[in-house]
């Protein structure tokens, strides 16, 4: 019974994280990695690792609605993702060297200013 409750939790999770992919482009990163840690008791490092394989579906299925609307600047995508692959690598790698600590307080720093940034 249990088992089977804790199936349709992941499955909500996915769900609100691919609507909020969806609508924001976010990723859903925002809402995974939180609901792992809190929601399903995760290790840290799991939590994000995970994360990151459940946002590539999502980012493939919202990229593909966005291209069919023509809404994708290729040239600014494409050099992105060039410095994005870059910053991934040295990201994956950081993260086993820096605390988890520390990295929950630069995550919520980065969360405000963002916030911040776009109400402005």
């Amino acid at each position: 019974m249990f088992r089977n409750f804790l199936n349709w939790k992941i499955i909500l999770i996915g769900l609100l994280s691919g609507i909020v992919s969806g609508l924001f482009a976010s990723g859903g990163g925002m809402i995974l990695v939180p609901a792992f840690l809190y929601l399903l008791n995760m290790k840290d490092v799991e939590a994000r690792a995970t994360s990151v394989i459940c946002i590539l579906p999502m980012v493939v299925t919202s990229g593909f609605f966005y291209y069919k609307n023509n809404y994708i600047d290729w040239k600014i995508g494409i050099l992105c993702a060039i410095g994005g692959i870059i910053g991934g690598i040295v990201g994956a790698k950081l993260l086993n060297k820096l605390p988890t600590k520390y990295l929950k307080i630069a995550f919520t720093c980065f969360l405000i200013y963002a916030a911040y940034r776009m109400i402005k």
